[in-house]
């Protein structure tokens, strides 16, 4: 573990052009944007664009430039899922061949905060890739559900395991077993998202998270993250033992002196990531 807090990490990234993602490393200082770009079938999450996805996440991962990421899609529609034209002649060995959920497991590994801003459609996988994120802010026109019940499938990407440990099981039970669909003020009020902003100003709702972490010391940002995301797969007391190993950890940082030196000379601080 000490070797990841003193690891040298690349400067920048390359990003290549894809076809359904749109990448911006410097939407603003700090803070990468990444928009899922289907319009056509409302960001239908097809193979092609997870793979896309998935590939434009490590790239970000290891650019010392990022300090936090915003996963968005359209005013329309953050995404409707899965593609189903894609989908719908496939059989069980096919499935299993592909493996298309190790993207999702990979994401899921994702060491920097990543942000979910939604609006619109937020179902099925699109839903679910909200929730892989570690905050979800909604326009208020968002709608977010599991509705692949009706369609005689379930969930494969996390939701019946990620919307119990969000809104408990009694709820996840209601939305997953009806295929119903939840507001976005519902979504606030049962703990699904952070916040809900008029459909004009719900990107810069995300920014101001993001802006707050980009000012704050990415190694610390980067443990404490893990040190949440452990709780949600563990004891208590494993969770706790991994809490003050990362605690511990910040001390072998220069950010961690720096962020002292300047709360005791009253003055803010200068990280630099190491």
């Amino acid at each position: 573990m000490t070797g990841l807090v003193k690891a040298k990490v690349t400067k920048t990234a390359k990003y290549k052009q894809y076809k359904y993602i749109k990448v911006d490393p410097s939407f603003e200082a700090g803070i990468a944007l990444v928009t899922l770009n289907r319009p056509e079938v409302l960001n239908a999450l097809s193979l092609t664009l997870m793979e896309e996805l998935g590939d434009a996440l490590t790239s970000l991962d290891k650019d010392n430039t990022v300090k936090s990421v915003i996963l968005t899609g359209s005013d329309r529609a953050f995404s409707v899922g899965a593609d189903l034209k894609e989908v719908a002649s496939s059989k069980t060995i096919d499935l299993l061949i592909i493996d298309q959920f190790s993207i999702w497991d990979e994401m899921g590994r994702f060491k920097k905060p990543l942000i979910a801003a939604v609006s619109g459609w937020v179902v099925g996988g699109g839903c679910e890739l909200a929730m892989l994120c570690d905050m979800v802010v909604a326009s208020d026109t968002a709608k977010f559900g599991q509705p692949e019940i009706r369609r005689g499938i379930g969930s494969g990407a996390g939701g019946t395991q990620r919307m119990p440990r969000a809104v408990g099981k009694a709820k996840a039970m209601e939305i997953i077993l009806t295929g119903d669909y939840v507001d976005a003020q519902e979504a606030l009020r049962i703990n699904l998202i952070n916040h809900v902003y008029p459909v004009d100003q719900y990107i810069e709702g995300a920014l101001r998270i993001a802006r707050k972490i980009a000012e704050l010391p990415p190694l610390a940002v980067r443990l404490a993250k893990e040190s949440v995301n452990k709780a949600f797969n563990s004891t208590l007391s494993d969770g706790l033992t991994f809490e003050r190993k990362n605690y511990y950890l910040t001390f072998s940082t220069e950010d961690q002196k720096e962020g002292i030196r300047a709360f005791l000379e009253k003055r803010k601080p200068n990280y630099k990531g190491n």
